[in-house]
């Protein structure tokens, strides 16, 4: 890695993306607003980031990607690694509907920048994203732009192709979304929009079920910071023992947050200046932020809306290099492949494997494998987000506080090389019983109030 500055951006890159700005508002909305955000920030801090630590510890002391950091780093005769298949399994799931929704980010990078969206109104905006869903040929398309990028990137190498941009583009990223939220909470009957995001009502979490509301604000922790399948421990494998990793995991969390806030800041204000549902789902930001983008002066609009889009496209695009830098990585490592050969491996692989994303919203748009409304995103969001990752979280827990695994005293050795904050060691119960016991309760009570409510 180039620089601490460069794996900071790119380890937020990873981070910062379609969790934050797609995903984040959306499930929000789902969930009740600002008594889902309380919870949703106090799991980020308190479970949430030791797991980060953790799989950039794991990345770092064993320079491997995740099928091979626990093969070299577990004690003889334990099977450890065996977790490692997992976890690329989570990524390969989890590739299969972030390259969809990323190609929808480049879309609409495209229709703003040529005036195909102009002057719309909501009613209009909403039949425009209805039609590029309907349309299989257009999704492929967008989801082929997409998955080529990723892999292209990372035929290059991580530093020499996106490292050097990333920086340009997160900052972009930020200073363009403190001006859209500062926009969006000046409409008139923003107040509204503000209310329901920062004033928590828990009657709205007992709505959808407080289990059910707990058990997504934990999945959402855990998929913005892309934690507990191994994404983030690539990162780790290529940062220097310049800096202790608390420090670094701290700065990266903070960014991530930051982005997520302001993009609650962004959506709901404007979702009720406009009559729109905060709960709309998946296609929420690809409704509302046009909407206010298309209400600003003539001309502005479309500045706007194409460089906020190009940011997200790069955001989004970041994690999608850096899930694909993983998998190829580790193809390499198991397979002993060269870099191109595992990269035109995996394009294959990511593109066949997300057409059932795509063809969810159309041509199979009839399955409902959660239960009536839900289509093939949402089965695949849940298996990674509301399974793998906090199931993952644990694994990656219990193999660094456990004598049975990496153990606390390497696992803290290696963590806290170099300059920063370091982790002590009145941590340990904590992250050896408190988190773990916490990540499996919730889970446990969140599948229960999820599938079985006749109980």
């Amino acid at each position: 890695m180039g620089s601490r500055l460069g794996f900071i951006f790119l380890s937020a890159g990873c981070a910062i993306g379609l969790g934050n700005v797609w995903r984040f508002p959306y499930i929000a909305g789902r969930y009740g607003g600002a008594a889902f955000v309380l919870i949703y920030l106090v799991f980020l801090v308190c479970l949430a980031m030791p797991v980060m630590i953790m799989e950039f510890t794991v990345g770092r002391g064993s320079q491997q990607s995740v099928i091979g950091s626990f093969r070299a780093l577990q004690p003889k005769g334990s099977f450890w690694s065996i977790f490692g298949y997992f976890g690329l399994a989570g990524n390969y799931i989890l590739m299969m509907f972030y390259t969809t929704v990323t190609g929808w980010m480049l879309a609409y990078t495209w229709y703003n920048l040529t005036g195909r969206m102009e002057g719309l109104t909501s009613d209009q905006v909403g039949a425009f994203f209805g039609r590029l869903l309907a349309s299989p040929d257009e999704m492929i398309a967008w989801l082929f732009i997409a998955v080529t990028l990723g892999s292209l990137t990372c035929i290059g190498g991580l530093r020499a192709g996106v490292e050097r941009v990333t920086k340009v583009m997160m900052c972009g990223l930020l200073l363009i979304m403190i001006a859209l939220a500062a926009r969006s909470v000046t409409l008139p009957g923003a107040e509204k929009g503000l209310e329901f995001y920062l004033k928590p009502d828990f009657g709205k979490l007992v709505e959808n079920g407080i289990w059910n509301s707990v058990y997504a604000a934990l999945g959402q922790a855990f998929f913005t910071l892309s934690l507990g399948i191994g994404s983030m421990a690539i990162f780790g494998s290529y940062i220097s023992r310049e800096r202790s990793l608390p420090g670094e995991s701290v700065v990266v969390t903070a960014l991530d947050t930051f982005v997520a806030l302001f993009a609650g800041l962004i959506i709901f204000p404007a979702c009720f200046a406009y009559n729109l549902e905060p709960n709309a789902g998946p296609g929420l930001i690809f409704v509302t932020l046009p909407v206010m983008f298309n209400n600003m002066p003539q001309g502005q609009g479309r500045i706007w809306s194409t460089l906020f889009f190009l940011f997200m496209s790069f955001a989004a695009m970041t994690t999608v290099v850096a899930v694909f830098e993983l998998l190829i990585a580790s193809s390499m490592e198991t397979l002993h492949w060269s870099r191109n050969k595992s990269a035109i491996f995996n394009f294959f692989a990511i593109f066949i494997l997300s057409l059932p994303c795509v063809l969810g919203f159309n041509i199979w748009s009839s399955f409902a494998p959660l239960g009536e409304g839900t289509i093939v995103l949402d089965l695949e969001d849940f298996i990674v987000s509301n399974n793998l990752l906090p199931l993952g979280s644990i694994v990656y827990l219990l193999f660094c506080c456990s004598r049975y695994g990496w153990g606390w005293e390497k696992f803290t050795a290696e963590a806290n090389q170099g300059r920063g904050l370091k982790l002590s060691n009145t941590l340990r119960p904590y992250f050896t019983w408190v988190i773990p016991i916490a990540i499996a309760v919730i889970f446990v009570f969140g599948y229960i109030e999820k599938f079985f409510k006749f109980f």
